[in-house]
């Protein structure tokens, strides 16, 4: 087995006394060494709870690769800028935490790549409450309301994924769908969203939210449960909720959104009985973008790591950040980078084009990959 499928398989089921990222400094060293240093930072916020971590890791080693390389090359005008990366637990007080370090620290620029979607969202409303003047780029996943001065989203929301998702259902002649909520806060956060776009597509729509066993969940399904389930949950529930759903007799497609990792899927084994579309926000990481190019090169020299489309979107994340900061004279402060993002100026990164157009997004786009019987993941 290898060191990564290890270490993927470890932290998904929750294994204490690992360091999240073998080569990341702790809580701790990483303040110690931020507080002594003279350069300037860019910080990054992950959630390492149980259900994010496999999201968080894939999407911050793609940031940690874009800022090695980002310095390699010669930084932001010549001046080094260090990867500060703030681990949290998921909770609230963690995160207030997190963004006291960072207030006090007035050589940290900016946030940028705050993974995963609740650490995103709770993030966003302490920097309203706390009146923090900085900015809070390419967050992954936030689904933004429009009355945002300091958060500014490049990546389709989820919203924009779920309709795009039950549209591709719509023109495919499908008529009813099923929306699996793993627990009663997916039902809290996507249940609007999902009710009004299936309403919108005219689809049929049964709602279920889990409790207790997500793998005896799926194998209760019955005759009267759709087809084709929309599944809002993370890669651990969906994982056991399609290994309960191996012994049913009625074949069936699951659909879920962009923090799904496929890859963990099928090193996991799930889904063997069971095909698992999956909602993505980035390109192919195979496609032949000059962005993604550069991201597999820099992948493949810095990391021991498979190409993923989370650890792409972070790669971007970082890049986005970057262009942003080259456009500052004569040198970047927390408050002319704030300016610099509030202009919102369109970018083509490489052939992902971000240009929000008067619009909170920086692009829409949203394509959809499959993780197949055999277990390779097709675009």
């Amino acid at each position: 087995m290898s060191k990564s499928l290890l270490n993927r398989r470890r932290l998904l089921t929750g294994a204490v006394g690992l360091p999240f990222l073998t080569a990341q400094p702790t809580w701790a060293q990483a303040l110690k060494q931020t507080l002594t240093a003279r350069n300037l930072s860019i910080a990054q916020i992950v959630d390492t709870s149980t259900t994010q971590q496999d999201v968080s890791r894939d999407f911050l080693i793609g940031s940690r690769a874009a800022w090695q390389d980002i310095n390699a090359r010669g930084g932001i005008r010549g001046r080094p800028i260090q990867h500060l990366v703030l681990e949290v637990d998921g909770s609230m007080p963690s995160l207030r935490a997190a963004l006291e370090t960072i207030r006090t620290q007035p050589q940290c620029l900016a946030l940028c790549g705050t993974a995963g979607d609740r650490t995103a969202t709770q993030l966003v409303q302490l920097l309203r409450q706390e009146q923090l003047d900085i900015a809070h780029a390419a967050p992954w996943l936030h689904n933004a309301d429009g009355q945002e001065e300091r958060t500014f989203c490049i990546f389709a929301s989820r919203q924009e994924q779920i309709a795009h998702a039950l549209k591709s259902l719509s023109t495919n002649g499908v008529a009813e769908l099923g929306a699996v909520y793993a627990s009663a806060q997916e039902n809290a956060l996507y249940r609007a969203d999902v009710e009004r776009a299936a309403a919108d597509l005219k689809l049929r729509l049964t709602s279920y939210t889990l409790s207790g066993s997500l793998r005896q969940a799926g194998a209760s399904l019955n005759s009267d449960t759709p087809a084709i389930l929309l599944f809002l949950g993370g890669t651990p529930e969906l994982a056991q909720f399609t290994q309960g759903m191996e012994k049913q007799t009625r074949q069936r497609y699951v659909i879920a959104l962009a923090d799904v990792n496929l890859q963990t899927m099928a090193q996991l084994g799930a889904a063997r009985n069971t095909p698992v579309v999956a909602t993505q926000v980035v390109p192919m990481v195979n496609a032949g973008l000059p962005v993604v190019r550069a991201y597999r090169e820099t992948l493949a020299r810095l990391f021991d790591e498979a190409p993923t489309a989370l650890s792409l979107a972070g790669f971007i994340a970082a890049r986005y950040t970057q262009e942003v900061l080259q456009t500052i004279e004569p040198a970047p402060t927390r408050q002319n980078v704030l300016q610099a993002f509030q202009r919102r100026a369109p970018l083509d990164l490489g052939g992902f084009r971000i240009s929000f157009n008067g619009l909170r997004r920086g692009s829409p786009y949203v394509t959809q990959s499959m993780l197949s019987l055999d277990g390779r993941i097709v675009g």
